[in-house]
């Protein structure tokens, strides 16, 4: 792995619900867990439309578990809202729209800067998309046009939220998910961690652990796709080319 991820603190989840749970609520305790007993966070509504109504939800999640949220759509200087906070939560949405407004909000080297001298980062589908060098591993489609795909570079590797494995019974003809992503290793050498629905991933001191219910599959140029497991050092399987194929 390399020093992009040495500063970097974060927590990337796949997804912010899962079946049969409300919003966040399958990732509380990691989410307690990563911003200790107490964090003011900043939110970024972006990736939706509707970004009071998101904000709103969120900033009622966070307050349920004993955090202070504030969203940075309703400040008049997002950079400036930067310094006030202990920690960054980019939400869900559509990746492309997400992207194109940190660019117009000239807030990628901002937060970068901030998650690399201490910042705390957690991110949610698009959210975890943006701290990967590109996203070009998203699932979005590009609803808007954005300056680049070159995104925050939290970390070195890609990730594709909510991976999902191909049904054998299934009449469907197209590319599986799996199908795409070894397309994407055909014409680019970074790494992907296809993170399944209640998985995330732990960065910190430059280790990256999968944490949640479910596992991920992991996608590297010149080898066969193989499994994580809860609990795996990412790090380790990302680097190592003696990791085991499946």
């Amino acid at each position: 792995m390399t020093s992009l991820i040495e500063n970097t603190r974060a927590l990337l989840i796949s997804t912010s619900r899962v079946y049969g749970s409300g919003y966040l609520d399958h990732a509380e305790s990691m989410v307690r867990e990563f911003l200790g007993a107490k964090a003011r966070v900043l939110f970024v509504p972006y990736a939706l439309a509707d970004r009071d109504a998101y904000a709103e939800m969120a900033q009622k999640r966070f307050e349920a578990m004993g955090y202070a949220l504030d969203s940075i759509h309703r400040t008049g200087d997002p950079i400036g809202a930067l310094a006030g906070v202990d920690a960054i939560f980019i939400g869900g949405g559509n990746t492309f729209r997400l992207l194109k407004a940190l660019y117009d909000h000239h807030l990628i080297e901002p937060i970068r800067r901030r998650v690399r001298d201490g910042l705390l980062y957690i991110g949610s589908s698009a959210g975890s998309n943006v701290a990967c060098p590109t996203i070009k591993t998203t699932n979005d489609m590009p609803i808007v046009e954005v300056p680049s795909l070159s995104a925050l570079g939290l970390v070195s590797f890609q990730i594709n939220p909510h991976y999902f494995d191909a049904d054998p019974n299934s009449r469907h003809m197209g590319e599986t998910r799996e199908d795409r992503l070894i397309q994407y290793l055909e014409e680019n050498d970074t790494p992907v961690v296809g993170l399944r629905e209640g998985a995330m991933l732990r960065v910190e001191k430059g280790s990256v652990t999968l944490l949640g219910s479910t596992g991920a599959r992991i996608f590297k140029r010149g080898a066969d796709p193989f499994e994580a497991q809860p609990g795996s050092r990412m790090d380790e399987l990302l680097s190592s080319a003696a990791a085991a194929r499946q």
